[in-house]
């Protein structure tokens, strides 16, 4: 009797359970504001606060389905990203995908051979639908685990003190083929036009796992890149997404191979403000990476992207932190969805030092969220070239191993990293160009061929070299300054309109007139070479104006022809002055000087540190 009661309750339990109507599970997504960090812990909500929102596509939610003999217990395991255990998958328990939302089916059950069994046979469906009823709730909890939404999860949506809300994880998992389209795009150089190798932004079950890549490469000379991760610590992305970043730069760092005779690698992190974790010289093995970055915290914040590439081009790259004067100098940029400052003028500043800006974007803002980014096209303003090989769009951080071994080919391509500070794209060049009258009208025309064929030898752009022009006579005239034109086509007509002027020669005063109105206005960063072209002597001293502009850091170059004094040419030429001074008889022949002056203002450049 005790047993009718017992299984007539199980049976009662079993037609409430089917017949209560059940809620269908929503993905929800919360839209995320990047707060603001002040000292009371709270996000402001008002000001100028920039706002960083994101939004994710609903996405498909798993179904269970269970085959078992009994029910199994299930036992408990830490989320690496949570303290709150969730229940694992019990060894008989398969779960599959479904691309459509379906809430947890009840598997297959197998009722027990009654001649095995206490149950009497006449009540044994109601013992199987109440097995069904525990394994289909069993069935849940399982299916909860997986999409990683548990309470632990459900915990992340909620907002923190001073961190902003987290991202939803995601809800389902997909594979593709292996060798599907996607797939084999990853051994492609991606930086090509209308190459993509991801999906819809899902994950397998093996890019879910945190497990290190093995080292493809133990060390590559050729290429020798000193190389800084800018990572983004950001509230924005949450910890789980954190951890992603580190595993990838771990693999980063495995792909490279990093050692002295190759690639180094320093990483400094962003939020509010940004730091160094460590910089090129402090580990020199994959293997001492790892351990390094896997201890890293997460910082928190905003995503203060250009206010940390300001930092890098001023701190990082030195010779105490490990800088390498023949090595170029690379940055890659990791940001989740958009910066929360403004890039652009940080970037140029970077570019002009020399340094190979790359930006890895992951998750970049849809098309109803980009009215949140404050500065649009925030990555062609920022990176080397806007040609695509300096810039990967990642859809989901997912994903983001996919992307290794992209990236170390590109940043170990070493001939294209056109931002290296060269001989050719490093300098403020001004011309200062005789026009009196013993040049004469013919004559002068030479002379701004000769000035033309140097310029085009040179990487010519307002982050590159910029030239200049001065023309004097007794008096002086800048025909153009270094920020009038940034490219060389436009420079080219520039120096072919420069019109004769004719008259004296009093060159000592075209020197100080050069130093104030072209060297004062050059770049910090920029080498100043001056390439003075005379015929003949000065009126005035050349000498003292010619010492204050190489105090000044100016480095000089004098052209002489037909009468111009040797004398002079040495006076104004800068040390070792045989190097900087040459001297032809005719105009005609000043062509023959275009390739052995390029060759001396490179061997000069070449012979100094790089930084």
């Amino acid at each position: 009797m005790e047993n009718f009661i017992l299984f007539q309750t199980a049976f009662l339990n079993v037609f409430h359970f089917a017949s209560e109507p059940k809620k269908p599970e929503q993905d929800l997504k919360v839209p995320k504001s990047a707060a603001t960090s002040d000292t009371s812990g709270k996000a402001s909500e008002q000001g100028d606060t920039v706002h960083k929102v994101y939004q994710t596509s609903p996405e498909p939610m798993p179904t269970t389905q269970m085959a078992a003999t009994t029910p199994t217990p299930t036992t408990t395991t830490t989320d690496p990203f949570s303290t709150t255990p969730k229940p694992t998958t019990p060894a008989t328990t398969r779960i599959t995908t479904d691309s459509a939302v379906a809430k947890p089916r009840p598997g297959l059950h197998r009722v027990r051979d009654t001649g095995s069994s206490s149950v009497h046979p006449a009540y044994s469906s109601v013992a199987a639908a109440a097995s069904r009823q525990v394994q289909t709730s069993q069935g849940r909890g399982l299916n909860t685990g997986f999409r990683a939404t548990s309470t632990s999860a459900s915990n992340r949506n909620i907002l923190r003190p001073n961190a902003g809300i987290q991202r939803q994880e995601p809800v389902a998992t997909f594979r593709r083929p292996a060798g599907s389209p996607a797939h084999l795009a990853v051994e492609t150089d991606l930086w090509k036009p209308g190459l993509s190798f991801f999906d819809t932004g899902f994950a397998s079950k093996e890019e879910l796992n945190l497990k290190p890549l093995e080292a493809t490469s133990q060390g590559n000379p050729s290429c020798k890149v000193d190389l800084s991760f800018l990572m983004d610590g950001s509230w924005s992305i949450g910890k789980r997404r954190f951890q992603l970043q580190k595993q990838f730069l771990i693999n980063v760092a495995h792909a490279l191979g990093i050692n002295n005779a190759g690639p180094l690698m320093g990483i400094v992190q962003y939020g509010d403000d940004p730091s160094t974790e460590f910089n090129l010289k402090t580990y020199t093995s994959p293997k001492d990476l790892r351990n390094a970055i896997e201890k890293i915290p997460q910082k928190g914040g905003l995503s203060n992207v250009g206010k940390a590439l300001s930092f890098v081009n001023k701190n990082f790259f030195s010779d105490a932190n490990g800088n390498r004067g023949g090595a170029p100098n690379v940055v890659v940029v990791m940001v989740d969805g958009w910066p929360t400052d403004r890039v652009e003028e940080a970037s140029r500043l970077a570019r002009e030092s020399g340094i190979n800006i790359f930006f890895v974007t992951i998750e970049a803002a849809a098309q109803n969220e980009k009215q949140n980014v404050i500065e649009p096209n925030f990555v062609d303003k920022a990176v080397c070239r806007t040609n695509g090989f300096y810039s990967i769009m990642v859809p989901s951080w997912f994903s983001l191993h996919k992307v290794v071994q992209p990236l170390v080919k590109r940043v170990c391509d070493i001939d294209r990293l056109v931002c290296s500070k060269t001989c050719l794209n490093s300098a403020d060049i001004g011309f200062v160009i005789d026009g009196s009258s013993s040049v004469g009208t013919g004559n002068f025309r030479t002379v701004l061929q000769f000035v033309a064929n140097i310029s085009k030898e040179f990487e010519i752009s307002d982050t590159d070299t910029r030239i200049g022009a001065i023309q004097y006579t007794y008096e002086q005239r800048l025909e153009f300054s270094f920020d009038k034109y940034s490219t060389k086509q436009d420079v080219l007509s520039a120096i072919k309109r420069i019109n004769y002027w004719s008259g004296g020669t009093s060159t000592g005063a075209a020197i100080s007139y050069a130093s104030e109105q072209l060297f004062t206005k050059s770049k910090p960063n920029k080498r100043k070479i001056m390439i003075l072209i005379t015929d003949g002597r000065s009126y005035d001293d050349v000498r003292m104006p010619a010492l204050t502009a190489h105090q000044n850091g100016v480095i000089a170059y004098s052209i002489g022809v037909a009468w111009a004094a040797e004398d002079e040419l040495e006076a104004i030429a800068t040390d070792p002055d045989k190097e900087h001074s040459f001297f032809v008889d005719e105009f005609d022949n000043l062509y023959q000087f275009v390739n052995p002056l390029i060759q001396n203002i490179c061997t000069e450049f070449n012979s100094q540190p790089r930084n």
